[in-house]
């Protein structure tokens, strides 16, 4: 099973990771969805995301920008990140995910790269 989070502001992904009404979970088995939730952290700070997603079960994000800093405590959890995802609604971009066509920008790929 994966659990998926997306970041949503204004029913749509939210432009920066940690600027954010709430996240929108996703339980999918196979290419089903058995559960979806919205959750808002309890955290002080947006280094202490990781440590939430992974006491969650989360095994993916979808975000568009996010800080580089952040992605390495991502990777320490191993958490699956899609970056320069499109904003789109949390329904677009979790069918998108279950089909395997999340397309990432370049543009925000080489920014977030460039401000390391």
């Amino acid at each position: 099973m994966r659990r998926v989070a997306i970041p949503i502001n204004e029913d749509k992904l939210s432009e920066y990771f940690g600027n954010c009404t709430h996240y929108k979970i996703y339980d999918l088995e196979g290419n089903s969805i058995h559960e979806k939730q919205l959750e808002l952290p309890d955290v002080k700070s947006i280094v202490e995301l990781p440590e939430w997603a992974w006491k969650n079960g989360i095994t993916d994000i979808i975000t568009y920008k996010i800080d580089s800093q952040i992605i390495m405590l991502f990777n320490r959890y191993k958490i699956n990140l899609f970056v320069g995802i499109p904003m789109d609604t949390p329904e677009n971009l979790i069918n998108e995910f279950l089909k395997e066509r999340m397309i990432s920008s370049r543009k925000i790929i080489t920014e977030i790269i460039d401000n390391q």
